[in-house]
């Protein structure tokens, strides 16, 4: 059965991004160094998280400035899982597609214009046996959850505190979920919740 997972990486203070962040700027102050336990950490728990992950993902949903990041900051050989570079189709929730982007020869992207409960349902249609991420930003992750639209919120805490910057689930209301993992590295604790419905 196909699971529409919230997958996002935190800090400890719970902001998605570091002070500052833009379309210029990206993650903002530090906002990078929440990532290292992706993009720069050998250990098994960290590694092993974003194999699974990868193979897992039929499909990805992400917001505008999270694409817009990913078409600025992603490498040729980086996909979703980082260096695991895996290719599902990209579902970029937007109220405006953009004319042209450099990921256009590389990544499978569809720029949904209502909503994201239709690009859900897009991403669901498209992952087959495999699972929906929604991988940010943190905005779409929390109305994800406020609007009954995620099973699962994988969270990666890392061992950060960014003191500023865009928080994860501003705004979403009370919800109850039961955790169903943990799993520890030195840099990051990956936790994940089933949301009850």
């Amino acid at each position: 059965m196909t699971l529409v997972i919230g997958d996002i990486t935190v800090s400890l203070d719970g902001f998605v991004t570091g002070p500052g962040a833009d379309p210029e700027h990206g993650l903002g102050n530090d906002g990078d160094a929440i990532h290292a336990w992706a993009l720069d950490s050998d250990d098994p728990v960290d590694r092993g998280v974003l194999e699974r992950h990868a193979a897992a993902s039929g499909a990805v949903v992400m917001g505008r400035r999270t694409f817009d990041t990913v078409d600025r900051g992603w490498s040729d050989g980086m996909g979703y899982g980082a260096a695991q570079d895996a290719r599902p189709p990209f579902f970029v929730v937007t109220s405006s597609p953009p004319e042209r982007h450099r990921l256009a020869a590389t990544h499978d992207s569809t720029f949904v214009t209502d909503g994201p409960a239709a690009a859900v349902e897009r991403a669901r249609a498209a992952a087959g046996d495999r699972d929906v991420f929604v991988m940010g930003g943190g905005a779409l992750v929390g109305s994800c959850l406020r609007d009954g639209l995620l099973d699962e919120l994988r969270l990666h805490v890392a061992a950060e505190v960014l003191g500023g910057g865009t928080p994860l689930l501003a705004g979403v209301g009370r919800h109850r979920l039961t955790q169903v993992a943990v799993e520890v590295s030195p840099v990051c604790t990956h936790l994940t919740y089933r949301v009850l419905r």
